[in-house]
């Protein structure tokens, strides 16, 4: 082994301290004055804080979405939270449903989520236990047409300017990307939620930080093209007949694409002695998580029979704040069921249905799927293991 010179080491500790006596900050990406360039200046310029996020976490901008991650979040909390299916969220940004993300890292969004709902379903099953009569009987009353609720309020979009969202391409790093749009790389960071080594990841979405943003400067090789002469039509060089007015083009042979794998997994099937029945015939694209998805989401055919569960009393119809329809049946022993996101009810409150009766449809488009909860009382349970 080579023996370390003292004259190495004095010469490394005389730059630790010519380090340690600069007055600003340490130019990482080499942007001080080389060459005789630099965007130091233009790189240190303050930027603004990023905006506060709703009771979700999600920040809404006119043309996207989205989710900041909160401490032991992985992508699948955050995805269950704001009301979007786990492996969209994880796919769209290069991540698995599993993988855990920073306290404040942004995560963006496939699709616009709506508010959310000021339905407290759990409210809605404890009043139709209350309610019910105690010898088991159905008590019916005529009731009030009912009154659209007023539509809730949008979560307004951040005043100022949107940021641009950059998409990080391989060979990038945020110190790259700062220089690009000539803002800190620490305020970066900061709207990012990236960590102390400021690593980014390919395919991962960052929030630009806003401030004046100039757009990207050209590279060396684009500046050096010279400008192109515009003319009229019909003028300069004569346009060259091309190949296929001569020669037919050869036959283009396109192979069948093999049609992609089924993810999701198979619903339970509804069998004869299951304690209760398969409200929708689908698959569960969602499943159950205390705290975060009360029940389990079952994705259908668009205009699909919704089924009770099992014999019981249609306990309260109501809806959720965009005005999607919502069914609790109340059972023996305390137990109810819950229908969200349905649509055109086949029954009345007070009713009496039975096991596999049709009570509603599944909407359409990307809505065909219900939302089914179990409560015992006011505690949701799993569906799952009443459904085999």
């Amino acid at each position: 082994m080579r023996a370390v010179s003292k004259s190495a080491v004095a010469a490394g500790v005389a730059s630790l301290a010519f380090l340690a006596g600069c007055e600003g900050p340490l130019d990482y990406d080499l942007r001080g004055n080389v060459g005789g360039f630099s965007t130091a200046d233009a790189a240190q310029a303050a930027t603004a804080n990023r905006p506060a996020p709703d009771a979700r976490g999600v920040i809404t901008y006119p043309n996207y979405q989205v989710a900041v991650a909160r401490r032991g979040d992985t992508v699948g909390d955050v995805a269950a939270r704001i009301g979007l299916p786990a492996e969209e969220v994880a796919r769209f940004n290069g991540l698995k449903a599993t993988d855990q993300l920073r306290d404040g890292e942004v995560v963006a969004l496939p699709r616009t989520v709506s508010a959310a709902s000021s339905v407290d379903i759990a409210t809605i099953a404890g009043t139709a236990i209350d309610e019910a009569p105690a010898d088991g009987s159905v008590r019916t009353s005529t009731l009030a047409p009912a009154q659209p609720a007023a539509a809730p309020a949008p979560t307004p979009a951040p005043a100022g300017p949107e940021p641009i969202r950059h998409k990080v391409k391989r060979g990038e790093t945020a110190y790259t990307i700062a220089r690009l749009y000539d803002v800190p790389v620490d305020a970066l960071a900061e709207w990012n939620g990236l960590g102390s080594d400021f690593t980014v990841r390919e395919g991962q979405f960052l929030l630009i930080p806003i401030k004046n943003q100039p757009a990207p400067r050209q590279t060396a090789a684009a500046a050096a093209v010279p400008a192109t002469t515009i003319t009229q039509p019909g003028q300069g060089s004569p346009t060259p007949t091309p190949p296929s007015a001569t020669q037919p083009l050869p036959e283009e042979v396109i192979a069948p694409a093999e049609p992609a794998p089924d993810v999701t997994a198979e619903a339970p099937t509804t069998q004869s002695n299951s304690a209760l029945g398969l409200p929708v015939s689908g698959t569960i694209i969602r499943t159950y998580k205390k705290g975060s998805n009360e029940g389990i989401d079952i994705a259908g055919s668009p205009g699909s029979p919704v089924n009770a569960a099992a014999a019981g009393t249609v306990a309260a119809i109501t809806a959720d704040a965009d005005q999607v329809p919502i069914i609790v049946v109340k059972h023996n022993s305390d137990l109810l069921t819950v229908y969200a996101n349905v649509e055109n009810i086949t029954v009345k409150k007070g009713a009496r249905v039975k096991r596999g009766q049709k009570i509603a449809s599944l909407r359409g488009g990307d809505n065909a799927y219900v939302h089914f909860e179990v409560r015992k009382g006011f505690e949701s349970v799993d569906p799952e293991p009443y459904l085999r």
